[in-house]
């Protein structure tokens, strides 16, 4: 009890205190915190500099705490989002959703199946079921408008764009364009370029950009298979406690390979029985959430074709 108070009694005073030099924050002194914790402040540079050898080991122990945090924190949803007409969640199988290089949107083949139907049946032009653009009707104005999504660093289209060149061969380029996909915020890009660091193509491989950053950036930002593959390192390195983690987060997302590894896991004693129930219905959940009247008479009536792909 006396050990709990003393902590919580450092850490007011941390909260108030500069850490080396021990002024407090009054009037025009303002204190700043650590730039990788939460346990400490400093009145300046100087002060955080002279404190830095009795607080790096501390630090870092509070870092990795801190980023686990945020690594083991459910996502809302999963990388792909929602269809922007019907506003369900899309489908992880990119077969059941299409994507347009107008606007960079995927829609669900149920929204693209009732467009095509009402421009059937009133005779009129196709065309985009989200921005309404009239459909491209050669490669040439495809490629044209590719391009110019690209050069208004549209993410998904720089995307699109490094994925063309990765299946040509020129992986340097298709480096460039995935790795500026990921700088603005694309998930799907972080997760093509741990693939790239694994693989060492276009780039020098390493592990550590592979694993350590680029694949826990796409899992924390809800893609299913970067957090499959954090699982799988994590259990082949023997931390199988942190693997079913990601494993649960994973299924909970609709990932059907995360479930049959956590199935192996139950049996073998490496899941407890509540922890398997709640990732069981967890996926239960995101399945359904994405399934819609809409979507399954499309599945059956509209060919499955999608101008959306991974490497």
């Amino acid at each position: 009890m006396s050990g709990s108070t003393d902590n919580a009694e450092a850490k007011v005073a941390a909260d108030i205190s500069c850490a080396s030099c021990g002024i407090a924050e009054v009037d025009d002194i303002k204190l700043m915190e650590c730039d990788d914790c939460d346990l400490v402040r400093y009145c300046s540079d100087k002060c955080k500099e002279d404190h830095r050898p009795n607080h790096e080991a501390m630090c870092k122990e509070r870092a990795a705490e801190l980023r686990d945090e945020i690594l083991f924190r459910q996502p809302e949803s999963t990388h792909v989002g929602d269809c922007p007409i019907c506003c369900l969640s899309l489908p992880l199988d990119i077969k059941k959703c299409v994507s347009f290089p107008c606007c960079s949107k995927s829609i669900c083949l149920g929204c693209m199946y009732a467009n095509r139907i009402r421009e059937f049946k009133e005779k009129l032009k196709m065309r985009c079921p989200f921005c309404r653009q009239l459909s491209l009707e050669s490669k040439e104005e495809s490629d044209r408008q590719k391009k110019k999504r690209c050069e208004a660093n549209d993410p998904f289209a720089l995307r699109e764009a490094g994925r063309t060149y990765y299946l040509d061969g020129d992986y340097e380029r298709a480096f460039e364009y995935v790795e500026k996909a990921a700088k603005l915020g694309d998930v799907a890009a972080q997760f093509n370029l741990s693939r790239l660091y694994r693989e060492g193509l276009g780039v020098e491989m390493d592990e550590k950009m592979e694993v350590y950053y680029h694949l826990k950036e796409a899992a924390i930002g809800g893609h299913p298979n970067a957090r499959n593959g954090l699982a799988c390192h994590e259990g082949m390195n023997g931390r199988f406690d942190r693997a079913v983690k990601h494993w649960i987060i994973a299924a909970k997302l609709g990932h059907d390979g995360s479930i049959q590894s956590l199935k192996k896991m139950y049996k073998s004693g490496g899941v407890i029985k509540e922890d398997f129930a709640s990732a069981l219905r967890g996926h239960q959940a995101a399945i359904d959430a994405t399934k819609s009247p809409q979507r399954e008479l499309a599945e059956k009536l509209w060919p499955q074709v999608s101008m959306q792909h991974t490497f």
